[in-house]
């Protein structure tokens, strides 16, 4: 099975512009933990995340709504191709210790996958799981 299979599409994002207030209320309203962040030509500069939003933001003492969102974004993520199958891409995210990937097509940002989207698919849940179970290995160990 391909990435392109499970993804969803289009991915909601943000600019690195917007504030980290805009980037807080996104997840919030669309009831996910990671924002891609592109530029205006749709190329992926990195990845907001709620942890990031607390940790480098709040925790800073920074104020969300001044500070523009590539300034606690996380960057040099690792992207996947549409076409990339599946049971790789779980693997990836267990190496990673990362539950979700942006996918990117001819340098743009196309869609986004999560384990969520491979536990639910008969044909990837085992490796779903296996990612998971690398994913919380690593962070019983730290």
């Amino acid at each position: 099975m391909k990435i392109r299979e499970v993804m969803t599409s289009p991915a909601i994002r943000v600019h690195p512009e917007e504030s980290v207030s805009v980037a807080a209320r996104t997840l919030t309203q669309y009831n996910i933990g990671a924002l891609p962040v592109c530029g205006s030509d749709g190329r992926l500069k990195g990845v907001i995340t709620d942890r990031d939003i607390v940790t480098r933001c709040l925790a800073a003492e920074r104020r969300p709504g001044d500070t523009p969102v590539r300034e606690v974004m996380t960057g040099g993520v690792v992207s996947v191709s549409p076409d990339m199958e599946a049971s790789v891409a779980a693997h990836l995210m267990g190496r990673q210790q990362v539950r979700r990937l942006p996918v990117v097509e001819n340098g743009r940002l196309c869609g986004m996958v999560s384990l969520a989207d491979l536990a639910v698919r008969e044909e990837c849940a085992f490796d779903a799981t296996d990612a998971l179970s690398d994913i919380a290995s690593n962070v019983s160990q730290r």
